[in-house]
Protein backbone atom coordinates (compact mmCIF):
# COMPACT_ATOMS: atom_id res chain seq x y z
CA UNK A 1 0.00 0.00 0.00
CA UNK A 2 1.67 3.40 -1.02
CA UNK A 3 0.28 6.41 1.17
CA UNK A 4 0.17 9.95 -0.62
CA UNK A 5 -0.57 13.60 1.32
CA UNK A 6 -3.87 13.02 -0.28
CA UNK A 7 -4.84 10.14 2.01
CA UNK A 8 -4.66 12.67 5.11
CA UNK A 9 -6.38 15.99 5.88
CA UNK A 10 -5.49 16.76 8.98
CA UNK A 11 -5.08 20.59 8.21
CA UNK A 12 -3.63 22.69 11.09
CA UNK A 13 -2.20 19.45 13.33
CA UNK A 14 0.15 18.92 9.99
CA UNK A 15 3.18 20.84 11.66
CA UNK A 16 2.93 18.91 14.99
CA UNK A 17 3.03 16.01 12.96
CA UNK A 18 6.03 17.09 10.85
CA UNK A 19 7.79 18.19 13.98
CA UNK A 20 7.22 14.42 15.87
CA UNK A 21 8.23 12.82 12.37
CA UNK A 22 11.58 14.76 12.97
CA UNK A 23 11.81 13.88 15.93
CA UNK A 24 11.79 10.19 15.47
CA UNK A 25 14.10 10.30 12.46
CA UNK A 26 16.74 12.39 14.99
CA UNK A 27 16.18 9.51 17.33
CA UNK A 28 16.80 6.40 14.82
CA UNK A 29 13.32 5.30 16.45
CA UNK A 30 12.28 3.11 13.65
CA UNK A 31 15.58 1.50 13.16
CA UNK A 32 15.51 1.08 16.91
CA UNK A 33 11.83 -0.85 16.81
CA UNK A 34 13.48 -3.09 14.77
CA UNK A 35 15.92 -3.52 16.79
CA UNK A 36 13.45 -4.37 19.59
CA UNK A 37 14.71 -1.72 21.92
CA UNK A 38 12.25 -1.52 24.85
CA UNK A 39 13.56 2.15 25.81
CA UNK A 40 11.65 3.50 22.44
CA UNK A 41 8.32 3.31 25.01
CA UNK A 42 9.21 3.26 28.32
CA UNK A 43 12.91 4.13 29.83
CA UNK A 44 12.39 2.62 33.13
CA UNK A 45 14.66 -1.12 33.69
CA UNK A 46 11.26 -2.62 35.01
CA UNK A 47 9.86 -2.64 31.33
CA UNK A 48 12.49 -3.90 29.54
CA UNK A 49 11.97 -7.88 29.83
CA UNK A 50 7.67 -7.36 29.20
CA UNK A 51 8.31 -5.08 26.07
CA UNK A 52 11.16 -7.41 24.81
CA UNK A 53 8.51 -10.29 25.14
CA UNK A 54 6.13 -8.39 22.93
CA UNK A 55 7.40 -7.72 19.93
CA UNK A 56 7.57 -11.11 17.92
CA UNK A 57 5.01 -9.42 16.16
CA UNK A 58 6.95 -7.20 13.97
CA UNK A 59 8.27 -10.23 12.11
CA UNK A 60 5.24 -12.63 11.88
CA UNK A 61 4.71 -12.13 8.41
CA UNK A 62 8.46 -13.63 7.34
CA UNK A 63 8.23 -16.34 10.41
CA UNK A 64 5.22 -18.02 10.26
CA UNK A 65 5.47 -18.88 5.99
CA UNK A 66 7.58 -21.63 7.32
CA UNK A 67 4.43 -22.92 9.28
CA UNK A 68 2.10 -22.77 6.25
CA UNK A 69 2.80 -26.37 4.65
CA UNK A 70 2.10 -27.59 8.63
CA UNK A 71 -1.12 -25.96 9.11
CA UNK A 72 -2.47 -26.52 5.48
CA UNK A 73 -1.87 -30.43 6.18
CA UNK A 74 -3.80 -30.24 9.12
CA UNK A 75 -6.49 -28.42 7.31
CA UNK A 76 -6.66 -31.75 4.80
CA UNK A 77 -6.33 -33.96 7.57
CA UNK A 78 -9.32 -33.16 9.00
CA UNK A 79 -11.34 -32.58 5.88
CA UNK A 80 -10.09 -36.30 4.49
CA UNK A 81 -11.94 -37.39 8.11
CA UNK A 82 -15.07 -35.92 7.82
CA UNK A 83 -15.32 -32.52 9.79
CA UNK A 84 -17.39 -30.00 8.89
CA UNK A 85 -17.64 -27.38 11.18
CA UNK A 86 -14.85 -25.89 13.92
CA UNK A 87 -15.69 -23.87 16.93
CA UNK A 88 -12.96 -21.29 17.82
CA UNK A 89 -13.13 -20.69 21.37
CA UNK A 90 -10.90 -18.11 22.98
CA UNK A 91 -11.50 -14.39 24.03
CA UNK A 92 -9.93 -11.12 23.01
CA UNK A 93 -6.73 -11.66 20.64
CA UNK A 94 -7.33 -15.43 20.49
CA UNK A 95 -11.04 -14.85 18.61
CA UNK A 96 -11.01 -11.57 16.91
CA UNK A 97 -9.05 -12.32 13.95
CA UNK A 98 -11.21 -15.81 12.85
CA UNK A 99 -13.82 -13.61 13.10
CA UNK A 100 -12.92 -10.88 10.81
CA UNK A 101 -11.56 -13.81 8.29
CA UNK A 102 -14.76 -15.58 8.94
CA UNK A 103 -17.24 -12.53 8.42
CA UNK A 104 -15.04 -11.31 5.57
CA UNK A 105 -13.70 -14.12 3.30
CA UNK A 106 -16.90 -16.56 4.25
CA UNK A 107 -16.29 -20.78 3.46
CA UNK A 108 -15.00 -21.80 1.06
CA UNK A 109 -16.92 -24.76 -0.99
CA UNK A 110 -15.53 -28.43 0.60
CA UNK A 111 -13.92 -26.14 4.29
CA UNK A 112 -15.44 -25.88 7.57
CA UNK A 113 -18.04 -24.19 8.62
CA UNK A 114 -16.46 -22.22 11.29
CA UNK A 115 -18.29 -20.61 14.94
CA UNK A 116 -16.88 -18.34 17.20
CA UNK A 117 -17.69 -18.62 20.90
CA UNK A 118 -16.27 -16.02 22.97
CA UNK A 119 -18.94 -15.15 25.50
CA UNK A 120 -20.23 -16.90 28.62
CA UNK A 121 -24.12 -16.54 27.50
CA UNK A 122 -26.13 -19.28 27.70
CA UNK A 123 -28.06 -18.89 24.65
CA UNK A 124 -24.87 -18.07 22.53
CA UNK A 125 -23.35 -21.57 23.72
CA UNK A 126 -26.53 -23.51 23.17
CA UNK A 127 -27.50 -21.68 19.55
CA UNK A 128 -23.86 -22.81 18.61
CA UNK A 129 -24.42 -26.23 20.17
CA UNK A 130 -27.52 -26.60 18.08
CA UNK A 131 -26.18 -25.41 14.96
CA UNK A 132 -23.50 -28.28 14.58
CA UNK A 133 -23.17 -31.77 14.43
CA UNK A 134 -20.65 -32.39 17.65
CA UNK A 135 -19.62 -35.63 15.49
CA UNK A 136 -17.98 -33.84 12.55
CA UNK A 137 -17.06 -31.05 14.71
CA UNK A 138 -13.60 -29.43 15.52
CA UNK A 139 -13.06 -27.33 18.71
CA UNK A 140 -10.17 -24.88 18.60
CA UNK A 141 -9.43 -24.12 22.17
CA UNK A 142 -7.30 -20.78 21.94
CA UNK A 143 -5.41 -18.99 24.72
CA UNK A 144 -2.28 -17.22 24.84
CA UNK A 145 -1.78 -17.91 28.73
CA UNK A 146 -3.75 -21.25 28.85
CA UNK A 147 -6.14 -20.21 31.55
CA UNK A 148 -8.63 -18.08 30.95
CA UNK A 149 -11.73 -18.93 32.69
CA UNK A 150 -14.05 -18.57 29.56
CA UNK A 151 -11.80 -21.03 27.44
CA UNK A 152 -11.35 -23.57 30.56
CA UNK A 153 -15.13 -23.00 30.44
CA UNK A 154 -15.92 -23.50 27.08
CA UNK A 155 -13.50 -26.47 26.60
CA UNK A 156 -14.75 -28.62 29.70
CA UNK A 157 -18.57 -28.13 28.53
CA UNK A 158 -17.86 -29.35 24.95
CA UNK A 159 -15.38 -31.86 25.96
CA UNK A 160 -17.54 -33.84 28.11
CA UNK A 161 -19.88 -33.45 25.59
CA UNK A 162 -17.53 -35.43 22.90
CA UNK A 163 -16.26 -37.77 25.77
CA UNK A 164 -20.32 -38.80 25.82
CA UNK A 165 -20.09 -39.80 22.30
CA UNK A 166 -16.84 -40.67 21.69
CA UNK A 167 -15.33 -42.06 24.83
CA UNK A 168 -11.40 -42.03 24.75
CA UNK A 169 -10.99 -40.72 21.44
CA UNK A 170 -12.61 -37.41 22.35
CA UNK A 171 -9.69 -35.61 22.11
CA UNK A 172 -9.14 -36.41 18.37
CA UNK A 173 -12.09 -33.85 18.03
CA UNK A 174 -10.01 -31.37 19.89
CA UNK A 175 -6.92 -28.61 19.12
CA UNK A 176 -4.88 -26.66 21.07
CA UNK A 177 -3.08 -22.84 20.07
CA UNK A 178 -1.46 -21.65 23.36
CA UNK A 179 2.24 -20.81 24.43
CA UNK A 180 4.70 -22.90 25.43
CA UNK A 181 4.38 -24.67 28.64
CA UNK A 182 1.15 -23.81 29.64
CA UNK A 183 -1.63 -25.30 31.26
CA UNK A 184 -3.52 -25.54 28.33
CA UNK A 185 -0.36 -27.28 26.41
CA UNK A 186 -0.23 -30.01 29.21
CA UNK A 187 -4.02 -30.80 29.32
CA UNK A 188 -3.76 -30.37 25.75
CA UNK A 189 -1.21 -33.91 25.78
CA UNK A 190 -3.11 -35.61 29.04
CA UNK A 191 -6.14 -35.81 26.74
CA UNK A 192 -4.74 -36.66 23.58
CA UNK A 193 -5.51 -33.69 21.85
CA UNK A 194 -5.41 -34.12 18.03
CA UNK A 195 -2.78 -31.27 17.91
CA UNK A 196 -1.33 -28.49 19.90
CA UNK A 197 0.34 -25.48 17.87
CA UNK A 198 2.35 -23.88 20.21
CA UNK A 199 2.61 -20.25 19.32
CA UNK A 200 5.51 -18.37 19.37
CA UNK A 201 5.83 -16.70 23.53
CA UNK A 202 7.07 -13.38 22.61
CA UNK A 203 3.58 -12.05 20.66
CA UNK A 204 0.74 -10.30 23.11
CA UNK A 205 -2.71 -11.75 22.38
CA UNK A 206 -4.15 -8.52 20.77
CA UNK A 207 -0.58 -8.65 18.16
CA UNK A 208 -1.30 -12.04 17.52
CA UNK A 209 -3.51 -12.12 13.80
CA UNK A 210 -0.97 -13.24 11.93
CA UNK A 211 0.02 -16.32 13.92
CA UNK A 212 -1.32 -19.85 14.82
CA UNK A 213 -3.73 -18.10 16.76
CA UNK A 214 -5.18 -16.47 13.23
CA UNK A 215 -3.97 -18.44 10.79
CA UNK A 216 -5.43 -21.82 11.56
CA UNK A 217 -8.90 -21.31 11.77
CA UNK A 218 -8.68 -18.91 8.90
CA UNK A 219 -6.74 -22.12 6.91
CA UNK A 220 -10.23 -24.65 8.05
CA UNK A 221 -12.50 -21.95 6.16
CA UNK A 222 -10.61 -22.13 3.23
CA UNK A 223 -8.48 -18.50 3.30
CA UNK A 224 -5.40 -18.90 1.38
CA UNK A 225 -2.89 -17.83 4.17
CA UNK A 226 -0.26 -18.04 2.16
CA UNK A 227 -1.33 -14.90 0.47
CA UNK A 228 -2.87 -13.79 3.72
CA UNK A 229 0.84 -13.34 4.82
CA UNK A 230 2.59 -12.31 1.07
CA UNK A 231 0.00 -9.10 1.45
CA UNK A 232 0.86 -8.40 5.00
CA UNK A 233 4.72 -8.98 4.15
CA UNK A 234 4.44 -6.60 1.54
CA UNK A 235 3.05 -4.29 4.20
CA UNK A 236 5.87 -5.28 6.80
CA UNK A 237 8.64 -3.94 4.10
CA UNK A 238 7.13 -0.64 3.57
CA UNK A 239 7.20 -0.57 7.76
CA UNK A 240 10.79 -1.62 7.85
CA UNK A 241 11.48 2.02 6.08
CA UNK A 242 13.46 4.45 8.88
CA UNK A 243 11.90 7.43 7.35
CA UNK A 244 9.30 8.02 9.61
CA UNK A 245 7.60 10.40 6.96
CA UNK A 246 7.75 7.35 4.45
CA UNK A 247 6.43 4.93 7.09
CA UNK A 248 2.47 3.75 6.60
CA UNK A 249 2.38 2.53 10.19
CA UNK A 250 4.68 5.72 11.62
CA UNK A 251 2.62 8.00 9.60
CA UNK A 252 -0.37 6.81 10.38
CA UNK A 253 0.53 6.28 14.47
CA UNK A 254 1.73 9.66 14.63
CA UNK A 255 -1.25 11.28 13.18
CA UNK A 256 -3.57 9.40 15.95
CA UNK A 257 -1.16 10.26 18.84
CA UNK A 258 -0.98 13.69 17.95
CA UNK A 259 -4.35 14.21 17.48
CA UNK A 260 -5.49 12.39 20.85
CA UNK A 261 -3.39 14.80 22.55
CA UNK A 262 -4.98 17.73 20.97
CA UNK A 263 -8.49 16.23 22.04
CA UNK A 264 -9.39 14.45 18.64
CA UNK A 265 -9.11 11.25 20.34
CA UNK A 266 -12.30 9.46 19.02
CA UNK A 267 -10.57 7.76 16.08
CA UNK A 268 -13.99 6.60 13.94
CA UNK A 269 -13.76 3.77 11.18
CA UNK A 270 -15.99 3.93 8.27
CA UNK A 271 -15.69 1.12 6.51
CA UNK A 272 -17.13 -1.30 3.65
CA UNK A 273 -19.95 -4.00 4.11
CA UNK A 274 -17.23 -6.29 2.73
CA UNK A 275 -14.41 -5.63 5.46
CA UNK A 276 -16.86 -4.17 8.56
CA UNK A 277 -15.90 -7.30 11.15
CA UNK A 278 -12.50 -5.64 10.38
CA UNK A 279 -13.72 -2.58 13.24
CA UNK A 280 -13.86 -5.46 15.99
CA UNK A 281 -10.28 -6.72 15.90
CA UNK A 282 -9.13 -2.67 15.60
CA UNK A 283 -11.25 -1.46 17.93
CA UNK A 284 -9.59 -3.88 20.54
CA UNK A 285 -5.92 -3.38 19.42
CA UNK A 286 -6.12 0.24 20.21
CA UNK A 287 -8.42 0.73 23.09
CA UNK A 288 -6.28 -2.25 24.79
CA UNK A 289 -3.16 -1.27 23.90
CA UNK A 290 -3.14 2.56 24.31
CA UNK A 291 -5.99 3.05 27.20
CA UNK A 292 -3.69 3.10 30.63
CA UNK A 293 -2.20 5.96 32.63
CA UNK A 294 -5.31 7.83 32.32
CA UNK A 295 -4.42 8.20 28.67
CA UNK A 296 -6.33 6.61 25.12
CA UNK A 297 -7.30 6.53 22.12
CA UNK A 298 -11.24 5.31 21.14
CA UNK A 299 -11.57 3.81 18.03
CA UNK A 300 -15.14 4.23 17.42
CA UNK A 301 -16.49 1.35 14.81
CA UNK A 302 -20.06 0.33 13.75
CA UNK A 303 -21.64 3.78 14.56
CA UNK A 304 -23.94 4.58 11.66
CA UNK A 305 -23.10 7.68 9.62
CA UNK A 306 -24.49 10.99 10.22
CA UNK A 307 -23.99 14.46 8.84
CA UNK A 308 -21.15 16.46 9.76
CA UNK A 309 -22.63 18.94 11.58
CA UNK A 310 -24.43 16.15 14.16
CA UNK A 311 -20.76 15.37 15.24
CA UNK A 312 -18.56 17.04 17.90
CA UNK A 313 -15.12 17.81 17.02
CA UNK A 314 -13.56 15.61 19.15
CA UNK A 315 -13.23 13.07 16.04
CA UNK A 316 -10.49 11.70 13.17
CA UNK A 317 -12.42 9.65 10.79
CA UNK A 318 -10.56 6.50 9.16
CA UNK A 319 -12.19 5.66 5.71
CA UNK A 320 -11.73 2.64 4.25
CA UNK A 321 -12.17 2.25 0.11
CA UNK A 322 -12.24 -1.08 -1.48
CA UNK A 323 -11.70 -1.80 -5.08
CA UNK A 324 -13.90 0.92 -7.27
CA UNK A 325 -14.57 3.89 -6.00
CA UNK A 326 -17.99 4.70 -4.09
CA UNK A 327 -18.79 7.50 -5.43
CA UNK A 328 -21.74 8.15 -2.08
CA UNK A 329 -19.14 7.27 0.38
CA UNK A 330 -16.54 10.05 -1.44
CA UNK A 331 -19.53 12.76 -1.07
CA UNK A 332 -19.50 12.06 2.57
CA UNK A 333 -15.95 12.10 3.46
CA UNK A 334 -15.78 14.99 1.16
CA UNK A 335 -18.37 17.00 3.48
CA UNK A 336 -16.19 16.17 6.52
CA UNK A 337 -13.35 17.51 5.21
CA UNK A 338 -15.51 20.71 4.43
CA UNK A 339 -16.30 21.03 7.85
CA UNK A 340 -12.69 20.50 9.07
CA UNK A 341 -12.87 17.14 10.63
CA UNK A 342 -9.39 15.17 9.79
CA UNK A 343 -9.48 12.39 7.62
CA UNK A 344 -7.21 8.85 6.93
CA UNK A 345 -8.12 7.29 3.82
CA UNK A 346 -7.48 4.03 3.44
CA UNK A 347 -7.56 2.43 -0.09
CA UNK A 348 -7.87 -1.89 -0.31
CA UNK A 349 -7.46 -3.24 -3.99
CA UNK A 350 -9.36 -6.84 -2.46
CA UNK A 351 -10.54 -8.52 0.53
CA UNK A 352 -7.02 -9.93 0.75
CA UNK A 353 -5.59 -6.77 1.70
CA UNK A 354 -6.88 -7.00 5.22
CA UNK A 355 -3.29 -9.05 5.65
CA UNK A 356 -1.54 -5.50 5.46
CA UNK A 357 -4.33 -4.02 7.30
CA UNK A 358 -3.65 -6.66 10.38
CA UNK A 359 0.39 -5.51 10.01
CA UNK A 360 -0.20 -1.55 9.29
CA UNK A 361 -2.47 -0.91 12.46
CA UNK A 362 -0.45 -3.03 14.64
CA UNK A 363 2.67 -0.96 13.75
CA UNK A 364 0.67 1.88 14.00
CA UNK A 365 -0.41 1.28 17.77
CA UNK A 366 2.73 0.89 18.54
CA UNK A 367 3.47 4.15 17.53
CA UNK A 368 0.51 5.90 19.07
CA UNK A 369 2.03 4.64 22.50
CA UNK A 370 5.40 6.56 21.61
CA UNK A 371 3.58 9.46 21.21
CA UNK A 372 1.20 9.00 24.21
CA UNK A 373 4.05 8.02 26.74
CA UNK A 374 2.38 4.73 27.35
CA UNK A 375 3.66 1.05 27.00
CA UNK A 376 1.20 -0.14 24.32
CA UNK A 377 1.77 -3.88 24.99
CA UNK A 378 0.49 -4.05 28.60
CA UNK A 379 -3.02 -4.43 29.86
CA UNK A 380 -2.95 -3.94 33.87
CA UNK A 381 -6.92 -3.74 33.89
CA UNK A 382 -7.88 -6.30 31.96
CA UNK A 383 -6.39 -8.50 34.57
CA UNK A 384 -8.17 -6.17 37.54
CA UNK A 385 -11.48 -7.49 35.56
CA UNK A 386 -10.39 -10.92 36.29
CA UNK A 387 -9.75 -10.46 39.88
CA UNK A 388 -12.93 -9.04 40.68
CA UNK A 389 -15.03 -11.85 38.49
CA UNK A 390 -13.03 -14.07 40.92
CA UNK A 391 -13.70 -12.83 43.83
CA UNK A 392 -17.44 -12.67 42.91
CA UNK A 393 -17.31 -16.68 41.92
CA UNK A 394 -15.91 -17.18 45.59
CA UNK A 395 -18.53 -15.35 47.22
CA UNK A 396 -21.15 -17.34 45.02
CA UNK A 397 -19.16 -20.56 46.06
CA UNK A 398 -19.68 -19.67 50.19
CA UNK A 399 -22.69 -18.04 49.98
CA UNK A 400 -24.50 -20.30 47.22
CA UNK A 401 -25.45 -17.32 45.61
CA UNK A 402 -24.50 -13.84 44.16
CA UNK A 403 -24.26 -10.86 46.42
CA UNK A 404 -27.44 -8.74 46.17
CA UNK A 405 -27.97 -6.22 44.18
CA UNK A 406 -30.74 -3.75 44.86
CA UNK A 407 -32.54 -1.42 42.50
CA UNK A 408 -33.29 2.67 42.17
CA UNK A 409 -35.63 2.44 40.21
CA UNK A 410 -38.06 -0.43 38.87
CA UNK A 411 -40.14 0.67 35.54
CA UNK A 412 -42.38 -2.46 34.31
CA UNK A 413 -39.82 -5.30 33.42
CA UNK A 414 -35.88 -2.70 34.00
CA UNK A 415 -34.52 -2.17 36.94
CA UNK A 416 -32.08 0.67 37.52
CA UNK A 417 -28.70 0.63 39.05
CA UNK A 418 -26.92 3.71 40.33
CA UNK A 419 -24.38 3.68 42.90
CA UNK A 420 -25.39 6.93 44.48
CA UNK A 421 -22.51 7.13 46.60
CA UNK A 422 -20.41 7.77 43.01
CA UNK A 423 -22.42 10.79 42.37
CA UNK A 424 -23.31 12.08 46.70
CA UNK A 425 -21.79 15.39 45.59
CA UNK A 426 -23.98 15.80 42.07
CA UNK A 427 -27.31 14.25 43.05
CA UNK A 428 -29.96 16.93 43.59
CA UNK A 429 -32.11 16.86 46.62
CA UNK A 430 -35.11 14.07 46.10
CA UNK A 431 -38.59 15.29 46.15
CA UNK A 432 -39.71 14.03 49.43
CA UNK A 433 -43.50 13.43 48.25
CA UNK A 434 -42.75 11.79 45.35
CA UNK A 435 -39.85 8.84 44.48
CA UNK A 436 -37.22 9.06 41.84
CA UNK A 437 -38.52 6.86 38.85
CA UNK A 438 -36.32 5.16 36.05
CA UNK A 439 -36.72 8.23 34.23
CA UNK A 440 -35.09 10.22 36.61
CA UNK A 441 -32.52 8.46 37.14
CA UNK A 442 -31.41 8.14 33.26
CA UNK A 443 -31.74 12.24 32.92
CA UNK A 444 -29.18 12.59 35.53
CA UNK A 445 -27.15 10.57 34.25
CA UNK A 446 -26.99 11.99 30.68
CA UNK A 447 -26.79 15.30 32.71
CA UNK A 448 -23.30 14.43 33.76
CA UNK A 449 -21.91 14.61 30.30
CA UNK A 450 -19.11 17.29 29.49
CA UNK A 451 -17.21 18.20 26.48
CA UNK A 452 -14.52 15.55 25.07
CA UNK A 453 -17.15 12.20 26.28
CA UNK A 454 -18.10 9.29 24.54
CA UNK A 455 -21.22 6.66 25.58
CA UNK A 456 -20.03 2.96 26.01
CA UNK A 457 -23.07 0.61 25.78
CA UNK A 458 -21.77 -2.70 27.43
CA UNK A 459 -24.31 -5.57 26.84
CA UNK A 460 -24.04 -8.93 28.99
CA UNK A 461 -26.43 -9.93 26.56
CA UNK A 462 -27.31 -12.21 23.73
CA UNK A 463 -26.17 -11.03 20.46
CA UNK A 464 -28.32 -11.41 17.63
CA UNK A 465 -30.03 -10.07 15.10
CA UNK A 466 -32.82 -8.41 16.84
CA UNK A 467 -31.14 -7.18 19.60
CA UNK A 468 -28.63 -5.73 17.55
CA UNK A 469 -31.41 -3.99 16.07
CA UNK A 470 -32.18 -2.30 19.28
CA UNK A 471 -29.03 -1.64 20.45
CA UNK A 472 -27.77 0.00 17.09
CA UNK A 473 -31.00 2.53 17.42
CA UNK A 474 -30.26 3.63 21.13
CA UNK A 475 -26.99 4.16 20.09
CA UNK A 476 -28.08 6.13 17.16
CA UNK A 477 -30.28 8.07 19.81
CA UNK A 478 -27.57 8.57 21.77
CA UNK A 479 -24.82 9.92 19.32
CA UNK A 480 -27.34 11.93 17.01
CA UNK A 481 -29.05 13.83 20.57
CA UNK A 482 -26.00 14.45 22.40
CA UNK A 483 -23.20 14.47 19.87
CA UNK A 484 -21.10 11.92 21.49
CA UNK A 485 -19.49 9.65 19.85
CA UNK A 486 -20.96 5.72 20.59
CA UNK A 487 -19.19 2.24 21.65
CA UNK A 488 -21.16 -1.03 21.54
CA UNK A 489 -19.50 -3.72 23.60
CA UNK A 490 -20.71 -7.35 24.23
CA UNK A 491 -19.66 -8.68 27.69
CA UNK A 492 -18.06 -10.60 28.11
CA UNK A 493 -15.83 -10.06 25.44
CA UNK A 494 -14.90 -6.59 25.48
CA UNK A 495 -13.24 -7.20 29.01
CA UNK A 496 -10.58 -8.62 26.96
CA UNK A 497 -10.62 -5.60 24.57
CA UNK A 498 -12.20 -2.08 25.32
CA UNK A 499 -12.25 -2.66 29.06
CA UNK A 500 -8.86 -2.03 29.47
CA UNK A 501 -9.51 1.50 28.10
CA UNK A 502 -12.74 2.20 30.36
CA UNK A 503 -10.77 1.32 33.66
CA UNK A 504 -7.53 2.29 32.55
CA UNK A 505 -7.68 5.20 30.00
CA UNK A 506 -9.25 9.11 30.55
CA UNK A 507 -12.21 9.52 32.52
CA UNK A 508 -14.02 10.80 29.66
CA UNK A 509 -16.47 7.43 29.57
CA UNK A 510 -20.33 7.07 30.87
CA UNK A 511 -20.75 3.50 30.61
CA UNK A 512 -24.42 2.02 30.61
CA UNK A 513 -24.29 -1.35 31.80
CA UNK A 514 -27.14 -3.37 30.09
CA UNK A 515 -27.94 -7.19 31.82
CA UNK A 516 -31.03 -9.75 31.42
CA UNK A 517 -32.17 -12.53 33.06
CA UNK A 518 -31.47 -15.80 31.84
CA UNK A 519 -34.33 -18.06 31.57
CA UNK A 520 -31.73 -21.51 31.01
CA UNK A 521 -28.30 -22.14 32.19
CA UNK A 522 -25.68 -24.71 31.39
CA UNK A 523 -23.72 -26.83 33.93
CA UNK A 524 -19.82 -26.12 33.83
CA UNK A 525 -18.34 -29.90 34.36
CA UNK A 526 -15.89 -29.94 37.23
CA UNK A 527 -16.94 -26.25 38.49
CA UNK A 528 -19.47 -25.12 41.39
CA UNK A 529 -20.42 -22.42 39.55
CA UNK A 530 -22.71 -22.67 36.06
CA UNK A 531 -22.24 -20.34 32.75
CA UNK A 532 -25.30 -18.38 33.52
CA UNK A 533 -23.49 -17.48 36.96
CA UNK A 534 -20.15 -16.68 35.42
CA UNK A 535 -21.79 -14.17 33.15
CA UNK A 536 -23.18 -12.48 36.24
CA UNK A 537 -20.26 -12.67 37.77
CA UNK A 538 -18.35 -10.92 35.36
CA UNK A 539 -20.71 -8.35 34.99
CA UNK A 540 -21.00 -7.38 38.31
CA UNK A 541 -16.61 -7.49 38.54
CA UNK A 542 -17.30 -4.90 35.86
CA UNK A 543 -19.27 -2.80 37.76
CA UNK A 544 -17.40 -2.55 40.57
CA UNK A 545 -14.27 -2.13 38.27
CA UNK A 546 -15.77 0.87 36.92
CA UNK A 547 -17.09 2.21 40.75
CA UNK A 548 -13.56 2.00 41.66
CA UNK A 549 -11.90 3.79 39.17
CA UNK A 550 -14.92 6.50 40.34
CA UNK A 551 -16.08 6.22 36.24
CA UNK A 552 -19.85 7.74 35.73
CA UNK A 553 -21.68 4.11 35.61
CA UNK A 554 -25.58 3.45 35.30
CA UNK A 555 -26.55 -0.34 35.09
CA UNK A 556 -30.06 -1.60 33.66
CA UNK A 557 -31.21 -5.11 33.96
CA UNK A 558 -33.84 -5.31 30.97
CA UNK A 559 -35.45 -8.59 32.82
CA UNK A 560 -35.51 -11.83 30.42
CA UNK A 561 -37.84 -10.75 27.60
CA UNK A 562 -34.54 -8.81 25.43
CA UNK A 563 -36.48 -7.07 22.42
CA UNK A 564 -39.15 -6.12 24.64
CA UNK A 565 -36.64 -4.54 27.37
CA UNK A 566 -34.58 -2.86 24.86
CA UNK A 567 -37.79 -0.97 23.30
CA UNK A 568 -38.80 0.14 26.67
CA UNK A 569 -35.20 0.98 27.22
CA UNK A 570 -34.90 3.48 23.99
CA UNK A 571 -38.10 4.80 25.50
CA UNK A 572 -36.99 5.95 28.59
CA UNK A 573 -33.66 7.11 26.63
CA UNK A 574 -35.70 9.06 24.40
CA UNK A 575 -37.30 11.01 27.22
CA UNK A 576 -34.60 11.39 29.29
CA UNK A 577 -31.76 13.37 26.45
Amino acid sequence: MKLNKKQFAIGKYKSNVEKTLRDFDKQNLIKRIWDKDPTVWKKEPEYDALIKNRLGWLSLPVTMKVNCDEINSFVDEVKSEGFSYAVVMGMGGSSMCPEVCAETFGVKSGYLKLFILDSTGVNMISDIEDSIDIDKTLFIVSSKSGGTIEVDSFMRYFFKKVSDIKGADAGKHFVAITDPETQLESHAKENNFRKVFVNPADIGGRYSALSFFGLVPAALTGVDIKKLLSNAEDMMDECMNIKSGKNPGALIGVIAGELAKAGKDKLTFILPYEVQAFGYWVEQLIAESTGKEGKGILPVEGEGIGKPNSYSKDRVFVYFGLGKEDKHEKKIIGDFMKKKFPVISINMKDVYDIGGQFYLWEFATAIMGVVLGINPFDEPNVKESKDNTGNVLNYFETNKKLPDELPQAVKDDLKIYLDENLYKKKLPEKNKTKKWDAENYLEFFFNQKKKGDYVALMAYIQKNEPVEKQLLKIRELIRSKMETATTLGYGPRFLHSTGQLHKGGPDNGMFIQITSDDTKDLEIPGKPYSFSVLKHAQAIGDYESLIKHKRRVLKVNIGSDLEKGLKELYKIIKKSI
